[in-house]
C-alpha cells in the first residue's frame, strides 16, 4: 500500500525541478545549455565596425559565394547565430558560401557608439563591403534584418550596386509610412513623429532594456503568452533546452542600445518623409535613390509580420524599379524570419537556392516568385492591439455622428481635415500679417528656417546636399564680401547666372543685405537688361564673366561661385570668392535682414528686344507668393520642390524657390530641364512637387515612357502654360 499517491509524488517531484530550474533562470539569466557559437575570426576592426568571417575558408580553394550578413540597430551580431540550431552563418557555411558578419558592436560600450548617425552605419557598411569584395576577390551578397535590410537598401542605393551580386532582406519596410503606430492617421503620427526627431530623440539615447520592452509592447498577447508558457515548463528542462537559446536572446541578451542621432535621422528620413520609398534621402551630403540599385533583389515576407507587414516590404519593387525583384514568402512573425524552426527549414536553404541560382544560373528555387511593382498591394494584417485601437476609433466615431446629426464628418475626418490644414493655416496666418512696413523677406525667412533646423537639407543640386546651417553660413559670408566690394542697402546689383547653388546664395544675400537683385538673363537683351533695371555692378557666374565685361554701362564686374584655390580670371573682374569673410569687419549700419514689405527686392524680366518688360517683385509680393503657393499645394517638411526653371525666371524665384522656404520643404535645383534624364532627378531628389513652365508640361508629356516614370513621387505640378 502507497503511503502517498503517485500524482502526489509526481507533483512534488515537478515542483522540485521547477524551484530547481527557477532559481538557476534568476541566478544565470537562463538555462545553461552548454551550447557554443558558431566560431568565427575578426577579419578587421575599424570604430564603428568589427568585420567577422564564419567557416574554415582554404586559400587556395574554390571561391565560395559571400554573403555579408547585417544586423538591426537594436539588436547584437548574435542575431545570426543564436544557437546551432537557429543559426543562419552556421546554416549558409554547412551550404558552401561563405558567410560574413558586420558587427556594430554595443554603442553604450563603444567609443562615441552614442553620438553614431543613420549616416556613420550606411558608410561603414559600404567600407565593409569594400573589404569583403577585395578578400573574396568577388561580388558580394549583401543581406539583411528588419532595420538591417534598409541598411542594405540604403547602402546598394549609395554605390549604385557596385561590388554587390545581390540584395536579400527579411521583413525590411521600404514604404515606412506602412509601419506607423496603431493604424493612426498618417498626417497626426507624422507630425508627433517630426516633433519627437526634432526636440526629443537628438538628445535620446535609447538603452537596450527599452528597446526590449517596447519591442514586446508591439505584441504584449504573444509576449504574455511566451511567458506564461516558460514557466508552466519550467519543470520539464529537456522541452525547454532547443529554444533557450533564442529565448534568452530576446528577453536580454540580443539587445543593444540606440544612439539618439541615428534614430532621430531615420525618423525625419524615413518615417516623416518616406523617402525609402520616394527617393531623395540623403546619405553623406549625396541625394540617394533606390531607383539606382540594378542588382537581384529578394525580400523575406512574413505573412504574420505585424511590424513589417507584407505590403510594405513589396514596396521594393515600386522604389527600385531598375532591379529585377523577387519574394520569399514565409508563414513566420518578424522575428520568426531569420531565427526558429521556419527559418532553418525554410529561410536559409531558400537563401542557399537564390544564390547558387545567381552564380551558376541554376534553376530557379522553390518558393521565390518575381514580384511586379504593379501587383495590387494585399491588405495589411493588424495586430490584436491596432484592432483594439481602431474598433475604440470607430466606436467613438458612431457615438459622436449619433449624438451629433447634424455633422457632416465624422471625428476621423476632423482629425485628419485638422492636421493636414495646420501647416496650411499658418502659412495663411503669415499671409495676413504682412503689412506694407512687416519685416519680411527671403534672406530673414532663410535665417527662421536655418534657426529652426540647421541639420534639415535647404536644398539640393547636382547630387550634393546643402544643410540650412551650411547655406545660411555661406549667405553671411557673401554679405560680408558684398560689403567689402562697396554694396549698400538699396543697391541695384545684376546677377547673371545660370543655376546653381551660388546663384541662389547671391540673391539671398543681396536680399539680406537690403539690395536689390536685378536677375539677368544669360540669353537675353543684357544691355537693354542693365539699362531697366538701373545696374551699375554685376556679380556674375565663372561661365558668364567675360560676357558681362563686355557690356555697356557696367561699371564693375565680379564672379562668385566654382572657387576653391587661385584662378585668373582677368584684369577687368573682381573675384568674390578670394575675399576672406573673417576679415570683414561689419559697420555700424549694416542690419540683417532689414527688408520691408514694400522694399523692392527683386527686379525679373519677361519679353525680348524693344518688347523687353521690368517685373519689379517687393518683399510682400514675393511673401504672398511663397506662402500662398506652400499653402494652396499643402506643402511641408516631407515635400521636396523641384524647379526646373532657371533662377531668373519668375516661376523659380516666387514659386519653386519661395514655396519651398516658405514650407521647410527641401529645394533641388537643376541646371536645365531635359525630358530624357527628368524623371532620374524627381527620383534622384524624391520630388514630390515640380514647378515648370509653359512648354515643359509638353515635352514631358511627348517624351518616351519608361519604369522610371511610373510609381513616382510626384504628387504636385506646379506651373502654368501648355502650348
Amino acid at each position: 500500500m502507497q503511503l502517498i499517491p503517485r500524482e502526489v509524488t509526481r507533483s512534488v517531484v515537478r515542483l522540485g525541478q521547477a524551484a530547481q530550474n527557477a532559481l538557476e533562470v534568476a541566478r544565470f539569466g537562463g538555462l545553461e545549455t552548454g551550447e557554443e557559437h558558431t566560431p568565427y575570426e575578426v577579419v578587421t576592426s575599424h570604430r564603428m565596425y568589427r568585420l567577422r568571417r564564419y567557416g574554415n575558408v582554404e586559400p587556395d580553394g574554390p571561391r565560395r559565394s559571400p554573403v555579408l550578413l547585417v544586423p538591426p540597430m537594436m539588436l547584437s551580431a548574435e542575431i545570426y547565430d543564436v544557437s546551432p540550431s537557429s543559426s543562419a552563418v552556421g546554416a549558409l557555411a554547412a551550404a558552401g558560401l561563405d558567410p560574413w558578419v558586420i558587427d556594430f558592436g554595443a554603442p553604450e560600450r563603444e567609443e562615441g557608439g552614442l553620438e553614431r548617425t543613420l549616416t556613420d552605419h550606411v558608410l561603414a557598411l559600404s567600407g565593409a563591403i569594400d573589404e569583403v569584395v577585395e578578400r573574396t576577390g568577388g561580388p558580394v551578397h549583401l543581406s539583411g534584418y528588419s532595420q538591417g535590410g534598409m541598411f542594405c537598401y540604403q547602402a546598394a542605393a549609395y554605390r549604385r550596386a557596385d561590388g554587390i551580386a545581390s540584395l536579400i532582406t527579411y521583413g525590411s519596410p521600404v514604404d515606412t509610412h506602412g509601419v506607423l503606430p496603431l493604424g493612426l492617421d498618417d498626417d497626426l503620427a507624422v507630425e508627433v513623429i517630426d516633433f519627437l526627431a526634432d526636440k526629443v530623440l537628438p538628445n535620446l539615447t535609447v538603452p537596450a532594456w527599452m528597446s526590449r520592452a517596447g519591442f514586446r509592447m508591439l505584441d504584449p498577447l504573444a509576449t504574455a503568452r511566451n511567458q506564461l508558457q516558460f514557466v508552466l515548463q519550467l519543470h520539464d528542462r529537456e522541452s525547454l533546452l532547443p529554444r533557450e537559446g533564442q529565448r534568452r536572446f530576446l528577453m536580454d541578451e540580443g539587445w543593444v542600445a540606440w544612439p539618439g542621432p541615428a534614430i532621430a535621422e531615420l525618423v525625419k528620413q524615413f518615417l516623416v518623409s518616406n523617402r525609402m520609398l520616394s527617393g531623395g534621402f540623403v546619405i553623406d551630403d549625396q541625394p540617394v535613390t533606390l531607383a539606382d540599385i540594378d542588382c537581384p533583389i529578394l525580400c523575406f515576407v512574413g505573412t504574420s509580420d505585424d511590424i513589417a507587414p507584407p505590403e510594405v516590404v513589396r514596396a521594393v519593387a515600386q522604389a527600385a524599379p531598375s532591379a529585377s525583384v523577387h519574394e520569399a514568402t514565409i508563414d513566420a512573425g518578424h522575428f520568426g524570419l531569420v531565427v526558429g524552426a521556419q527559418a532553418a527549414t525554410t529561410t536559409w536553404p531558400t537563401v542557399v537556392g537564390w544564390t547558387h541560382w545567381l552564380d551558376e544560373d541554376g534553376a530557379v528555387p522553390a518558393g521565390i516568385t518575381p514580384l511586379s511593382p504593379d501587383d495590387p498591394p494585399s491588405r495589411r494584417p493588424k495586430s490584436d492591439l491596432a484592432r483594439a485601437v481602431n474598433l475604440a476609433t470607430n466606436i467613438t466615431t458612431g457615438v459622436g455622428r449619433t449624438i451629433g446629426t447634424g455633422a457632416k464628418i465624422g471625428l476621423r475626418g476632423v482629425r485628419s481635415l485638422a492636421m493636414e490644414g495646420v501647416g496650411s493655416l499658418a502659412r495663411l496666418n503669415r499671409i495676413e500679417e504682412v503689412r506694407p512696413t512687416s519685416q519680411v523677406s527671403m534672406g530673414r525667412i532663410f535665417a527662421e528656417q536655418a534657426a529652426l533646423a540647421p541639420d534639415d537639407t535647404a536644398f539640393l543640386f547636382e547630387g550634393r546636399g546643402h544643410t540650412y546651417a551650411a547655406a545660411n553660413e555661406r549667405i553671411d559670408n557673401v554679405v560680408r564680401g558684398l560689403i567689402r566690394i562697396g554694396v549698400r542697402r538699396g543697391s541695384h546689383v545684376g546677377v547673371l547666372m545660370d543655376t546653381r547653388p551660388s546663384a541662389l546664395g547671391i540673391v539671398a544675400a543681396l536680399n539680406r543685405l537690403g539690395a536689390v537683385a536685378v536677375l539677368l538673363r544669360p540669353d537675353g537683351p543684357l544691355e537693354r537688361e542693365i539699362e531697366l533695371g538701373r545696374v551699375g555692378r554685376i556679380i556674375a557666374d565663372p561661365e558668364h564673366g567675360e560676357q558681362a565685361t563686355r557690356l555697356k554701362g557696367v561699371v564693375k564686374v565680379h564672379v562668385l561661385g566654382g572657387g576653391g584655390g587661385p584662378r585668373d580670371l582677368g584684369s577687368a573682374v573682381d573675384d568674390m570668392e578670394a575675399i576672406d569673410p573673417g576679415s570683414v569687419e561689419l559697420p555700424g549700419w549694416y542690419e540683417p535682414n532689414p527688408g520691408r514689405a514694400h522694399d523692392l527686392a527683386f527686379v525679373l524680366f519677361t519679353g525680348s528686344g524693344e518688347r523687353t518688360r521690368v517685373n519689379r517683385i517687393t518683399n510682400g509680393r514675393w511673401a504672398l507668393s511663397a506662402f500662398g503657393t506652400a499653402a494652396s499645394a499643402s506643402l511641408s517638411r516631407s515635400d521636396t520642390v523641384l524647379s526646373l526653371t532657371p533662377i531668373h525666371h519668375p516661376s523659380a524665384l516666387l514659386t519653386g524657390i519661395g514655396a519651398a522656404l516658405a514650407s521647410r520643404a527641401r529645394l533641388a535645383m537643376t541646371r536645365g530641364f531635359d525630358p530624357d534624364t527628368f524623371w532620374e532627378e524627381v527620383r534622384r531628389y524624391g520630388a514630390t512637387a515640380v514647378t515648370y513652365t509653359w512648354t515643359m508640361a509638353a515635352d514631358m508629356l511627348d517624351a518616351p515612357t519608361g519604369g522610371r516614370d511610373k510609381h513616382h513621387p510626384v504628387r504636385l505640378f506646379i506651373g502654368s502654360g501648355m502650348p
